[in-house]
């Protein structure tokens, strides 16, 4: 299952590693010439099985930390900056810039998603290209946003002009499995509502920020946006503790928001716009569609390996199908390739975390300690870089496989009788993001689907779980989410509601109409931008 280098794609090879040795910091391109740490791809690029090295990063430290958040202090202003007082038109131009001159950099990145998480080559594709659809469809959004609020209202003898502004100093920090698209789902609508932003990569996936490093100074007045590099617990940590931090906006894990949220000496003042664990369980009724019911499942279980909040985490089958779908299912899994990114038709490719095999095995090892067995022949089975998808059943309570966010190339199965039982457990789990049901009696799912609308935020029905279309809230109860992304929404988390109010007299009617007719405000507008 290992690929050598002469088999690699001429396109695709490694030639040269990358030196980032700058980060971005108050509109310049800093030079660090400090400690550096090794950034590594799982993939092989020789016979004999070894990582790749693909570059390094700065280790930034403390003192790097708090200048970054200087400098988006110093453009935010206390609200008095440049680029939180701009007309909404003007941001909108710079955002336009950036993906004008990120859009030259696709080959670049999309080959830096394979080498470093391993994405396979049309998702890498297909996660640039959403990602630069979804700059874009904010854009058109803040217009439609600024659109609706170019009027004034009137009630009870007062005028009121409303708009979104605001919040202030973001903390940004973004995932690994996504490392653009997730990212920028946080940093775009960030950035175009006005706030100064500090954004610090996630550990795999951190290289593919390197191309376009020059777009964001080039694009954004200085400070607005700041990338560091490093360790989480130096450089977040300090920028959290200082108090000056408005939002907090994660994509990660409830330990990480925890601890970061807990050295905010100012909570009550943060907000928090968060993406964390989910344990999203498929439901399959006895008279579910085998054939779509698998090609869903194999999809919402496996994609990118598993390695999605929005991934199928447990399948639930009832017992009048368990032999037939576990069967078949277990088939299907051991006939999914296995191979590079670049490779035609792998739908499993290396993982890029190289402790997750060692942790995957553990979890099949727990259940076969509690009584499961793995389904499929090939389950299991370990190379350096992976593990192959183990199918588990019969999984109960006990094990770590139901209890954790597996993450990884792992399905667990549980047959149930009753409705109630999967009904039961999705009530009591700490996660609440999304749920499929597999089912066509409309008569069982009507009760089924008004119970889980209030259980989770998003019901499939005969689909798996997924974020997409961007225009769709992606949310989650419970430990799986604070606050609401979308294209819509996401501009709202980042923002909030603030106006001018005046008494309905000739006094103050006449300076409004001069504030309009001159321009001399940004905030005070009714001109509709096209």
């Amino acid at each position: 299952m290992n690929t050598s280098f002469l088999e690699i794609p001429e396109q695709y090879q490694i030639t040269t590693t990358i030196q980032q040795n700058t980060y971005l910091v108050g509109g310049e391109l800093k030079t660090w010439s400090g400690e550096m740490a090794n950034v590594y791809s799982s993939i092989s690029s020789t016979k004999q099985y070894a990582p790749t090295l693909l570059g390094q990063i700065p280790q930034l430290g403390k003192k790097e930390a708090l200048e970054a958040l200087e400098a988006a202090g110093e453009a935010y202003g206390k609200g008095q900056g440049e680029w939180p007082t701009m007309k909404v038109i003007d941001r909108i131009a710079c955002m336009q810039k950036f993906v004008s001159q990120m859009k030259t950099k696709r080959e670049e990145i999309v080959k830096l998603l394979m080498w470093e998480i391993g994405k396979n080559l049309p998702d890498s594709e297909k996660e640039f290209d959403r990602t630069v659809d979804y700059i874009y469809d904010t854009i058109e959004e803040y217009k439609q946003l600024d659109r609706d609020n170019a009027k004034f209202e009137k009630q009870d003898g007062v005028y009121a002009h409303i708009r979104r502004g605001p919040l202030g100093i973001v903390l940004c920090l973004g995932p690994y499995n996504y490392p653009l698209n997730e990212t920028f789902a946080l940093l775009i609508p960030a950035i175009i509502m006005g706030n100064t932003v500090i954004f610090k990569p996630a550990k795999h996936g951190v290289l593919l920020m390197t191309p376009l490093l020059e777009a964001f100074k080039n694009s954004f007045p200085p400070g607005v946006v700041n990338i560091i590099y490093g360790r989480g617990r130096v450089v977040a940590t300090p920028i959290m503790e200082a108090g000056r931090v408005d939002v907090l906006a994660l994509i990660g894990n409830s330990k990480s928001a925890n601890a970061l949220q807990d050295s905010h000496p100012r909570q009550n003042r943060l907000r928090l716009v968060l993406g964390l664990e989910a344990k999203n369980p498929a439901i399959i009724l006895p008279d579910a569609d085998l054939d779509l019911t698998i090609d869903e499942c194999i999809a919402g279980t496996l994609s990118f390996n598993g390695q999605r909040c929005t991934a199928l985490k447990v399948l639930y089958v009832h017992e009048n199908i368990r032999e037939a779908f576990n069967k078949r299912f277990a088939e299907r899994v051991d006939a999914l390739q296995f191979g590079n990114p670049w490779d035609k038709g792998a739908k499993l490719t290396p993982l890029p975390e190289p402790d997750k095999p060692a942790y995957i095995q553990e979890l099949i090892d727990d259940a076969l300690n509690h009584g499961a067995s793995v389904l499929n022949k090939k389950g299991g089975k370990t190379v350096e870089n992976y593990i192959f998808p183990a199918v588990l059943y019969p999984v109960n309570k006990n094990m770590k496989v139901f209890q954790e966010e597996q993450f990884g190339p792992v399905v667990p199965v549980l047959s149930f009788k009753d409705i109630e039982e999967p009904l039961s457990d999705i009530a009591d789990s700490n996660y609440g993001q999304q749920v499929s049901v597999f089912g066509q009696n409309t008569q069982a799912l009507a009760p089924l689907i008004d119970t889980l609308v209030n259980l989770v935020c998003r019901v499939n029905l005969n689909s798996s779980c997924q974020r997409g279309p961007d225009v769709y809230p992606f949310t989650g109860r419970k430990d799986s989410a604070v606050g609401t992304l979308s294209v819509h929404d996401a501009l709202r988390s980042f923002s909030i509601r603030t106006f001018v109010a005046s008494k309905d007299n000739a006094y103050n009617n006449a300076i409004l109409k001069e504030l309009l007719d001159t321009k001399a405000s940004n905030f005070i507008s009714t001109d509709y931008i096209l």
